[in-house]
């Protein structure tokens, strides 16, 4: 009988980084089925439904260990998420290390794989004598811009919003500062030291796992492993996505997917932020009447407005009426044209459904893949942490989606959305964007496949952590 290696995972905070290290353990025990994986998770509160059911689905070679949640009761109200996400790991640190302790008195770890806010275990590793790499749910065009940011803030005096011309980070297109990721481009306070801080510890794993492949990402991995630079050793495995549904509201999941059962090929833009994304209601209202006016058939998941652009992300899902936000009379008169989803759809199925034929997006880093895995355009719409980055990546680079202009009064107007919902979903742009995304599809399938690219680079570290089991 084949002797088991036994690896931990550490994610961070919030359903966004909880799933995408939880996929790629899945993938791992998947290719390699003597592998056991302790997946050690913190929380702020109790986990959301949505996680809680991701975890039901768990082979029983991946052993998920809940760690007493945190209480943040004594910080202040208004507290930014990305605050609590950092404070929260920090206070889980003494957790995680009771853990791993009691795990490694009579089982052997071979590594440790931790998310990027999960940083201050680093020094676990190397207490407990294993190896210790970070799964990074973004890009590699992200990654590599984070690792640029400390030279960049030494070199800059203005906001980076002011910055007369582009940044130039190697291998990565060029990007005006009001894109860079939230944390980078807001330069004052406490966020952004904690942002610095986290970027350093990056350079001192044994490796980065992005869940990200080479067509995909051509110039930027290939700039990243250029060993002048002295980063580490990268490991593009994607994409890894979310292969199936598992929630307490697949009964909503069922209606939206007869619903899109009925309609033509390639005929229904969907509609979704993410697990977090929120609209102001004054955007809500133009996104609204752009939708209406535009003619075309939508599945719109909805969620209460928010002035804040990530409110939903620590909250979990609520309870919605659409009817309270939504401009009077909107559902009467769309009912044959679209279909209105609280909080919740099953996004996977519904992109791999026929009669979808675009995305309009908030462009997080798992939508994106999931788009490409399922050959769906995009029109990017990105709120905020890296989603700006990753629509220029999409719109200006891979060229598969359409990316709307703000208008001076800082809304995406209704006039606007029309004019992108057409160029995806009638025009010969959105005809060109459809087929160089099945390409990327294309690739994506082949990078999965058992002799492909990311196969290949997750079964290499795979024998060299089976060999010092």
């Amino acid at each position: 009988m084949e002797k088991t290696t036994h690896i931990a995972v550490i994610p961070g905070i919030g359903f966004t980084h909880l799933v995408p290290i939880l996929n790629f353990s899945k993938r791992l025990v998947q290719l390699h089925s003597h592998f056991h994986v302790t997946c050690i998770i913190p929380s702020i509160g109790s986990l959301p439904n949505a996680s809680k059911a991701i975890l039901q689905t768990l082979p029983p070679n991946i052993n998920p260990i809940l760690l007493p949640p945190v209480n943040l009761n004594d910080q202040p109200q208004g507290t930014r998420s990305l605050i609590k996400i950092h404070l929260a790991m920090t206070r889980s640190m003494q957790s995680i290390h009771h853990t791993l302790k009691s795990i490694t008195s009579n089982t052997p770890i071979v590594a440790m794989i931790i998310d990027s806010f999960a940083g201050e275990a680093l020094g676990f590793a190397r207490e407990f004598n294993m190896l210790c790499y970070i799964y990074f749910p973004c890009s590699v065009t992200t990654l590599s811009t984070y690792l640029y940011m400390p030279k960049l803030d030494e070199e800059t005096t203005c906001e980076y919003k002011d910055l007369p011309h582009p940044i130039q980070v190697p291998g990565c297109l060029p990007f005006h500062g009001r894109d860079l990721c939230t944390l980078a481009r807001d330069r004052t306070g406490l966020p952004h030291e904690l942002f610095l801080q986290r970027v350093k510890r990056i350079s001192l794993v044994d490796g980065v796992f992005v869940n990200t492949f080479l067509e995909m990402e051509t110039d930027p991995i290939r700039a990243f492993t250029d060993e002048e630079r002295g980063y580490p050793p990268l490991y593009p495995v994607g994409p890894i996505v979310q292969t199936g549904t598992a929630t307490a509201a697949w009964t909503t999941g069922l209606e939206c997917l007869t619903w899109l059962d009925k309609q033509q090929d390639g005929s229904v833009l969907y509609v979704c932020f993410g697990s977090g994304g929120t609209l102001s209601q004054e955007q809500m209202n133009e996104l609204a009447h752009g939708l209406e006016l535009s003619k075309h058939k939508f599945l719109w998941v909805v969620r209460a407005p928010s002035d804040k652009a990530g409110a939903g992300y620590l909250d979990g899902e609520k309870d919605v009426d659409p009817s309270e936000f939504l401009p009077s009379g909107f559902l009467e008169r769309t009912k044959e044209q679209g279909m209105v989803v609280p909080s919740w759809a099953p996004q996977i199925e519904i992109l791999g459904h026929g009669s979808v034929g675009g995305f309009l997006s908030h462009c997080g880093w798992n939508s994106t893949l999931e788009s490409v895995v399922h050959g769906v355009p995009l029109i990017t719409w990105p709120l905020f942490a890296e989603q700006r980055m990753n629509a220029v990546v999409m719109s200006e680079g891979l060229k598969v989606g359409v990316r709307g202009r703000v208008s001076e009064n800082g809304l995406v107007e209704r006039v606007e959305i029309v004019e992108m919902i057409n160029c995806l979903m009638e025009e010969e742009e959105g005809r060109e964007m459809r087929k160089r995304v099945k390409e990327l599809k294309e690739a994506a399938t082949n990078a999965l496949k058992p002799d492909g690219a990311s196969t290949k680079t997750l079964s290499q570290l795979a024998i060299k952590w089976k060999n010092l089991a």
